[in-house]
């Protein structure tokens, strides 16, 4: 399994937390030195707290399962 697949194993994973709040993450794109781009969408796309859901939520479980990760950011 590539890297790319591996990440969007473990969006999988956090998605039912962030639906439950009325929003979701896309994942956009994993470059091969381990950046990857997400995008949050509906009421995660516009709250106040999306980058503390980035960087303390979905980056710390994304470095956690997949070690290659080295940065998420926002497309």
């Amino acid at each position: 399994m590539d890297i790319k697949e591996r990440v969007e194993e473990v969006l999988e994973q956090i998605r039912p937390t962030l639906i439950a709040d009325g929003g979701n993450v896309e994942l956009v794109d994993v470059s091969d030195d381990g950046l990857v781009k997400v995008q949050l969408v509906g009421a995660c796309g516009s709250c106040p707290f999306s980058l503390m859901t980035l960087k303390n939520g979905i980056e710390a479980r994304l470095k956690e399962l997949v070690p290659e990760v080295r940065e998420v950011i926002s497309a």
